[in-house]
């Protein structure tokens, strides 16, 4: 059995459970054939946040961002940028549970 702030195989979480923060976000403009995700996987891999990130029907972007309050907003402000190519029109953010995600993953 696990210990209080210990995954059930033993790994420690990268920020203890009472300072994690969990946003989702969505990215609109031209977002999309840009590397937008790729970028997005290894600036939140730089920060230890967790989470996912994927294209959607309309042309938008949605992330989620798990890790300490704050590496979630430092993704946030990325978000508001992009890679060079993206040209960002708004990011809209909802504050979530966290959910204990560690590893990040484009889906």
């Amino acid at each position: 059995m696990a210990k209080p702030g210990e995954h059930l195989d033993g790994a420690r979480p990268l920020t203890s459970p009472a300072r994690r923060a969990r946003k989702r976000v969505i990215v609109t403009g031209r977002v999309q054939g840009v590397w937008f995700r790729e970028s997005c996987r290894t600036e939140a891999a730089a920060r230890s946040v967790g989470g996912w990130v994927r294209n959607c029907e309309d042309s938008s972007v949605e992330a989620v961002f798990e890790g300490s309050p704050e590496a979630v907003e430092a993704m946030i402000a990325w978000c508001r940028l992009g890679p060079p190519h993206a040209s960002v029109t708004s990011v809209v953010s909802t504050e979530e549970t966290p959910a204990g995600e560690a590893a990040f993953r484009v889906r």
